[in-house]
């Protein structure tokens, strides 16, 4: 399946990843972000918040957003 990920996490970015059936928001952030740490990020599927064990679907937009940029006060 395809999604959209967008990442807001070091400089953002937005682009179609291929991902097997089945991938939960966790996985995906895994595989795409690093260790998940779902207390520090905001994270949306389809603009709405997302639980960690959520199935995505093709063609669905999934989106994380650090709750705390570093550098910023």
């Amino acid at each position: 399946m395809k999604v959209l990920l967008i990442s807001n996490d070091a400089g953002g970015y937005a682009h179609h990843v291929e991902a097997p059936e089945n991938t939960t928001v966790q996985q995906m952030f895994e595989r795409h972000v690093g260790t998940f740490h779902a207390e520090s990020y905001l994270i949306r599927v389809n603009r709405q918040p997302a639980a960690a064990d959520q199935v995505l679907r093709d063609g669905d937009r999934v989106s994380f957003t650090p709750l705390k940029i570093e550098g910023a006060s």
